[in-house]
């Protein structure tokens, strides 16, 4: 049973927001001092991506483990969803966090798709990744990506190094000057 009222509780979910949350934040910052540049929500793409790193092509998503249903299977029979390690359904009102929490994760699908589709690589970042204990590791693994990324898109693969002229045995690097 809910130790709050509905209208407290319709208070306390109201009150949380979708933008400069605490995940969100650590997340930023920690890219920053590593030296990734971004843009925030861009109104242009798909889902309006949490970060966007143009330079990588790649939209960041940090997401809330309750809202997004992490761990939460969603191909299940309405009501018998079960709770997750970080995703409790509360009890109260369960069928319509149920179907609330089922929408996000079908919209956050469906948004996946239309950016890969446009060419951007998407990343989801969890809330309980960025438990102090797990930061740093997840900080880490997110700049692997990234510099991974990179270095895919910007590959020599398939373009042929020039040849170079032999002279007497030596390998011509520059024309001589008259």
């Amino acid at each position: 049973m809910d130790k709050l009222s509905p209208e407290q509780r319709h208070k306390n979910m109201a009150a949380i927001g979708s933008k400069n949350t605490k995940p969100e934040m650590i997340v930023r910052k920690g890219l920053w001092r590593r030296g990734f540049r971004y843009r925030l929500n861009s109104p242009r793409l798909p889902g309006h991506p949490d970060l966007v790193l143009k330079k990588y092509r790649t939209c960041i998503f940090v997401n809330g483990c309750f809202w997004h249903g992490h761990g939460v299977p969603l191909k299940i029979e309405k009501l018998k969803i079960e709770n997750s390690e970080c995703c409790k359904i509360p009890q109260t009102n369960r069928e319509f966090w149920v179907a609330k929490i089922r929408r996000n994760q079908e919209r956050d699908i469906e948004e996946q798709k239309r950016l890969a589709e446009m060419g951007w690589h998407c990343i989801t970042i969890w809330e309980c990744e960025l438990k102090p204990s797990k930061r740093d590791e997840t900080l880490k693994s997110l700049v692997y990506t990234l510099n991974k990324i990179w270095l895919e898109e910007h590959a020599v693969i398939g373009k042929p190094y020039p040849e170079l002229e032999e002279e007497g045995g030596m390998l011509k690097a520059a024309e001589e000057r008259e």
